[in-house]
């Protein structure tokens, strides 16, 4: 079942959980988390919950369940074990066009709640459309190990400076460019060191001096998309493919290869005349642009890349040249 991801600002919201045992438990954790006003309908609450509720962390709504409550709320969670009632409760909360999270029954979601790696502020979510969710959370398990704490911190960082970061880089590319370049620079490994105040020094001095600190200049990277296979995509040619402002395609290049570009670099169809290829790569590279040409080599490969390569060569603009491990 495709599922679009989304994630949402509960803050000060209505949400109402029905269920009071531990599966409930955990989902009501993580939406106080978020500071959603959490509305909960059990016929018992375990431990946990009564404690949350004598700290007025969460309301009980009691009696028997009332489906005008449905019309307050702006998310719905059921985790209970009666099918015939969660089934009710998703059709109550369809015809009000809520969303409502079934647990374990992926049939009557609407939204799921995916297995979550927190580094807050920076968030993984992980979602396998309610087909395996041992799955997700396996792969939450390994990322949980792979990713540092101080990634939290790093997000921080960039948050607490985010008006400051536009005003300083108000081109988008300069700004990518900036990102790019503390993201590769010592400002990380300081914290994963520990180091937080160096880093936060370093992070700071280099927000400030601004485009004098990195590389704006444009470049090409031409990217062998011959195949269909994203997997024979090289790691130097998927990191072109993150790095892209403007991706130019070609003809015949596959829908998998393109979903692993940047979602949100500008995308235009290539030209089909050679001199008129070239132009378009090498104006954009000329405007500080970095410029990934998807090759589907076709008939006029060969000649079009040599009069690419002249060009950019007489003009000195970097172009790059990434083959596909298949190519001959």
């Amino acid at each position: 079942m495709p599922l679009f991801p989304i994630f949402a600002n509960l803050e000060n919201r209505e949400v109402l959980v029905i269920g009071g045992g531990d599966i409930a438990q955990r989902k009501i954790e993580a939406l106080l988390k978020a500071g959603a006003c959490v509305r909960v309908h059990a016929r018992e609450f375990n431990a946990q919950l009564t404690e949350w509720q004598g700290q007025g962390r969460l309301q009980r709504l009691p009696g028997t369940f009332d489906m005008t409550w449905l019309e307050e709320v702006w998310l719905v969670v059921a985790a209970t074990d009666d099918r015939a009632f969660n089934r009710e409760i998703a059709r109550e909360a369809s015809k009000r066009r809520l969303l409502i999270n079934v647990v374990d029954d992926a049939e009557l979601s609407t939204f799921h709640v995916p297995a979550i790696v927190d580094r807050e502020p920076l968030q993984i979510a992980i979602s396998s459309g309610g087909s395996a969710p041992m799955l997700a959370r396996r792969l939450r398990e390994r990322l949980e190990t792979d990713l540092d704490e101080s990634l939290g911190t790093l997000a921080s960082m960039f948050s607490a400076n985010r008006e400051a970061i536009r005003r300083q880089f108000p081109d988008l590319a300069q700004r990518r460019r900036w990102f790019d370049h503390v993201l590769d620079g010592p400002t990380f490994s300081l914290l994963q060191q520990g180091q937080a105040e160096k880093a936060a020094g370093i992070f700071l001095e280099s927000l400030m001096r601004g485009v004098a600190d990195i590389n704006v200049e444009g470049r090409i990277i031409v990217v062998d998309a011959s195949h269909s296979d994203p997997g024979l995509l090289t790691l130097k040619a998927q990191r072109a493919l993150n790095s892209a402002d403007l991706l130019v395609c070609d003809v015949g290049v596959s829908r998998p290869v393109l979903e692993r570009a940047r979602r949100d670099a500008n995308r235009i169809d290539a030209p089909e005349v050679e001199s008129e290829l070239a132009d378009l790569l090498i104006g954009s590279a000329q405007k500080g642009l970095c410029v990934v040409f998807l090759d589907g080599a076709n008939q006029t490969r060969k000649t079009r890349l040599a009069l690419l390569r002249r060009e950019c060569d007489r003009l000195g603009i970097a172009c790059i040249f990434l083959a596909s491990p298949i190519s001959h």
